[in-house]
């Protein structure tokens, strides 16, 4: 005689292994996802602050001095407005085994600087971006002095010269 407690149909067991599949997998993009925000806003966030330092003119000495030789206009105050910062998903990178993510920042001012000097500041701005970037997934110690490239777990981060527009 069959006794009706105790027992689960195969079905629910069906529908129970899917289930874990399929959280599993969400977890999964979830996570990329994630990391992508994470970058974004660390992005964001170093390129305001390049440009808040560079509006009061504070430079490491190393840069101080190379602007005081040749590009003497930059150790003054000036205005920069970060337009927008995007990013690019430039496929796999066999050398590093994961993802490539380039991010490009717009920028404008409305002062007047040669191509030599706005060159000098998008370095300074894409500098302290992946520096944020660096920060933000405790990779410091995997990356050079200049912080290029970054890496977090899925992806390899790195920039493009600055749009000015």
């Amino acid at each position: 005689m069959m006794d009706n407690r105790g027992q689960i149909s195969a079905e629910a067991l069906f529908l129970l292994g899917v289930l874990i599949m399929i959280i599993i997998l969400a977890i999964i993009f979830v996570a990329e996802e994630n990391e992508l925000n994470i970058a974004m806003a660390a992005a964001r966030n170093g390129a305001i602050e390049a440009v808040g330092m560079s509006s009061v003119g504070i430079y490491p000495m190393d840069t101080y001095n190379d602007y005081s030789k040749s590009k003497t206009s930059l150790l003054y105050p000036f205005s920069i407005e970060i337009v927008k910062v995007s990013y690019a998903d430039l496929g796999y990178d066999a050398n590093y085994d994961k993802k490539r993510i380039q991010f490009k920042v717009y920028a404008r001012t409305s002062d007047r600087f040669n191509d030599n000097e706005l060159v000098s500041i998008g370095d300074r701005i894409n500098y302290n971006l992946r520096k944020s970037l660096a920060l933000s997934f405790n990779s410091t110690s995997s990356t050079n002095k200049l912080y290029n490239p970054v890496f977090s777990s899925h992806y390899v981060y790195t920039t493009a010269n600055v749009k000015w527009v």
